[in-house]
């Protein structure tokens, strides 16, 4: 049986790829429209991902990269659940993050903001969701950094997120901002996203009653995949 097509992306709640005041976007966007193509079968079974792909460490940022040391800023703990747009779980899928250290520095050769480079922190991490989609990080709060796009142009803090879904066609990359945030309107990438309520929905928030006391602030932010088109046909229940 042909494994069924995934939902069209809504096009309406994604930024265009030309924002004249994001001046990157100037030169790396299209300059002929989009071809939306049909789902080939490569892009809509697997891949598959194993625990024995992933290191016990290496969803624990503050202890994966140990060069003698903690590695400074503030600990927090980043966790939520994968699900598809029917808020049904999304299980044994790989998500990773990437992101800055506590003074705004990527471990990067071209990154040379005058931040401090942390040698206890890669800023690199991966796990795998659980069965009910739940997926949990420990880290720290990267801090926010300057760009040349205007002037005075700063990004707010923010972690890289990927998620691979349970098909190649469903990966996702983006990145989440911190409730609480002032930068995250005056972002000139954030200004770029049409709905309020899609920004919203890339800010993580507080999640106290998870908080560590004594060690880790928490965050929660949930990531929501497109769902398959699934009709329940009394009798064909194989194809749902």
């Amino acid at each position: 049986m042909k494994p069924a097509e995934y939902y069209q992306r809504d096009r309406t709640l994604h930024p265009p790829a030309y924002a004249p005041d994001y001046k990157t976007s100037v030169s790396r966007s299209p300059r002929l429209p989009l071809i939306s193509l049909q789902n080939s079968a490569s892009e809509i079974t697997g891949p598959v991902f194993g625990h024995r792909d992933i290191d016990p460490l290496d969803n624990d940022l503050v202890r994966n990269f140990p060069h003698g040391g903690d590695p400074v800023g503030e600990r927090i703990i980043l966790h939520g659940r994968v699900l598809d747009e029917n808020a049904r779980p999304v299980p044994k899928t790989l998500v990773e993050i990437w992101q800055a250290n506590a003074s705004g520095r990527y471990r990067h050769r071209k990154d040379t903001y005058l931040g401090a480079l942390d040698p206890n922190f890669g800023g690199c991490g991966r796990t795998l969701t659980d069965d009910n989609g739940n997926y949990f990080f420990r880290t720290i709060k990267p801090g926010a950094y300057p760009w040349r796009n205007w002037v005075n142009s700063w990004r707010p803090a923010h972690i890289h997120v990927s998620v691979f879904g349970s098909a190649f066609a469903q990966r996702l990359i983006t990145q989440l901002y911190f409730e609480g945030d002032p930068l995250i309107p005056h972002c000139p990438i954030v200004k770029t996203i049409p709905d309020p309520e899609a920004i919203e929905q890339l800010i993580a928030r507080l999640d106290l009653n998870a908080t560590i006391p004594l060690d880790a602030i928490t965050y929660k932010f949930d990531i929501v995949l497109r769902g398959r088109r699934s009709t329940l046909f009394e009798n064909r229940l194989e194809g749902n």
